[in-house]
């Protein structure tokens, strides 16, 4: 007879890879819908067969309407690419980040490090800055995403552990901070710098081309390999760090090296497509629930559920409102927010309270 924990094995063995193929079907799905979605609407079979003709298989049709290829080739490709992209850079940063400060309330735009990005990236523009030439943005997002993150962990560690509200605290604080830099940068600018700005504090996909594709891509790229990298250290110190430095792992190091993951991901995210909230809070939380803790399948399935996600958010935004566009950043708070509460009241409910 097979015992219960065997059995639960074998059954959490066939869920993953289940989730990855239903994820990954509905991903593609999104992909078609969204990009044949808008003024020139394709269906999904012509928008496939205009990418399966540029790789030479001539399956599908192209698309009927006049300019319809160029329109997606040009626009939509893009701008679904880019969705893709910060989607999954925002899901893994949030898994990344709650496995590193050991909280569940741990994610980029709850605790200040997509708004401290956001200020490098508005010093950036309002400046006219080209030091790294069209890197400028995204190295400058990166290293003031970074110095939030650095802050947030120095404060909220006390005794080995993250408190949960030294941690909530010391992202409003950034926050107030980050907002505070944004409304300054916002009176020095001009008004192109200033509808820039905007653009960022309401979070969009508007106007994305492939030369910021190509520019986040390989950021996005570095900062997913980082992490599966060290998927079983993390594991190892979700038994806590004691555990795991006698099981060989150098704990403050790994924080660090997760620290800088976490600075690269959310800084090329936020560079391009604003402040896009509670992401990294609601997906590792949903993936874990169905998969369990082992963060390298985590991993896969946070990224595939954020691209999903993005994409879904950027498709009702381009629709909810007639010949308008809503920012993406409110409809995922409308998600996230109330997930946040119900989090935060769980979170307290285990821990006994806050004393």
């Amino acid at each position: 007879m097979n015992s219960p924990d065997r059995t639960v094995h074998k059954r959490h063995g066939r869920r993953v890879p289940l989730l990855y193929v239903v994820l990954s079907v509905l991903l593609v799905f999104g992909v078609l819908v969204s990009a044949g979605t808008g003024q020139l609407a394709i269906p999904p079979q012509e928008v496939l067969g205009s990418i399966l003709h540029r790789i030479g298989i001539d399956w599908l049709p192209l698309p009927s309407v006049n300019a319809g290829d160029q329109a997606l080739w040009a626009i939509r490709f893009p701008r679904v690419a880019m969705a893709v992209l910060v989607g999954i850079g925002l899901a893994v940063s949030g898994l990344v980040m709650q496995a590193i400060f050991g909280n569940p309330l741990a994610e980029p735009g709850v605790i200040g490090i997509s708004s401290g990005a956001a200020v490098g990236a508005g010093i950036s523009i309002v400046f006219g800055l080209t030091v790294f030439g069209e890197w400028t943005t995204a190295v400058l997002a990166f290293l003031t995403g970074l110095a939030a993150t650095l802050v947030v962990y120095v404060m909220s560690r006390a005794d080995g552990r993250t408190e949960v509200v030294t941690l909530v605290l010391t992202g409003i604080a950034v926050n107030a901070i980050g907002g505070a830099a944004i409304a300054g940068l916002t009176f020095v600018g001009d008004t192109q710098s200033r509808e820039a700005i905007v653009f960022w504090q309401l979070g969009s996909l508007k106007g994305m081309g492939w030369t910021q594709v190509m520019i986040v891509t390989p950021i996005i790229a570095i900062g997913l390999i980082a992490a599966y990298l060290s998927g079983r250290k993390l594991d190892l110190l979700a038994l806590g760090e004691r555990n795991a430095r006698h099981l060989g792992v150098n704990v403050e190091l790994l924080r660090i090296g997760m620290i800088l993951v976490v600075s690269l991901l959310v800084g090329a995210a936020v560079a391009f497509a604003g402040i896009i909230s509670f992401v990294g809070l609601v997906i590792p939380h949903l993936m874990r629930m169905i998969m369990g803790p082992a963060h390298l399948p985590l991993i896969t399935a946070s990224a595939l559920a954020g691209a999903l996600l993005m994409t879904l958010a950027d498709l009702a935004a381009r629709t909810i409102v007639p010949m308008a566009e809503l920012p993406i950043g409110i409809l995922t708070a409308l998600v996230g927010g109330p997930f946040f509460f119900w989090l935060l009241r769980r979170t307290r409910k285990r821990s006994g309270g806050w004393g």
